[in-house]
């Protein structure tokens, strides 16, 4: 039996600690979470009943922090915990959201601070979505003028993404812009849908449908 030399093995294993922890590993890791959250995600806002929405997207949040801690460099990490905690204030609702929907800024904003160009500037269109559905002063933080601001800038990342033209198209007919509105709620129904994501295409093209009904109806 050849003799294995202990010496070799030793001067390999920085090598192989180099090869475990490169890079590209730690994003191809990052990226799996990214897709784990997003589908989860996606299963809870358009599969699982509403009542039942506020406690599963409150056990996913602390996922997604736990995510955040563990890949702390990652903007999409980041998007992903921002938007699952703006569902989460959401689906639960009233005054005690507001905690929630303030961390969900913050996560936000972090996204930003690394990479606001990531996954064609979601972070942008996420928190200017927060932006006008929020409450203002001295309630919540809410701002009409820079929910404009960043979702005219998520839309600069992604003039072709789904997300970003249907939540300024739904912030246009906030503000009884109906025509606007509906030019950009047609490029939202337009939009290529995500092959790796189909149940969250599937959710969102109905509520785009939805969203051009209503400001069709305001139309008339």
């Amino acid at each position: 039996m050849k003799k294995i030399s202990v010496k070799k093995i030793l001067a390999a294993l920085p090598l192989a600690a180099a090869v475990l922890f490169s890079p590209l590993l730690w994003a191809d890791a990052a990226g799996d979470t990214v897709t784990a959250l997003q589908k989860s995600w996606a299963q809870i806002k358009y599969r699982t009943a509403e009542k039942q929405q506020a406690d599963k997207f409150a056990a996913l949040a602390r996922q997604a922090r736990a995510a955040t801690a563990e890949y702390p460099n990652s903007a999409p990490v980041w998007i992903w915990s921002g938007i699952i905690r703006a569902s989460y204030a959401g689906a639960k609702g009233g005054l005690g959201a507001l905690s929630a929907v303030k961390a969900a800024k913050s996560d936000l904003e972090h996204a930003i601070a690394i990479d606001g160009s990531a996954q064609d500037g979601a972070a942008y269109t996420s928190l200017g979505s927060l932006y006008y559905q929020v409450p203002g002063w001295p309630i919540g933080f809410g701002d009409d003028k820079k929910a404009a601001e960043y979702l005219q800038k998520g839309l600069e990342f992604g003039a072709n993404d789904v997300d970003a033209n249907y939540f300024y198209a739904d912030y246009l007919f906030d503000q009884k812009d109906y025509a606007q509105a509906l030019t950009y709620a047609q490029r939202a129904e337009a939009a290529p849908a995500d092959p790796a994501r189909p149940l969250a295409s599937e959710g969102r093209l109905g509520e785009i449908k939805k969203l051009k009904a209503r400001i069709q109806q305001k139309m008339r």
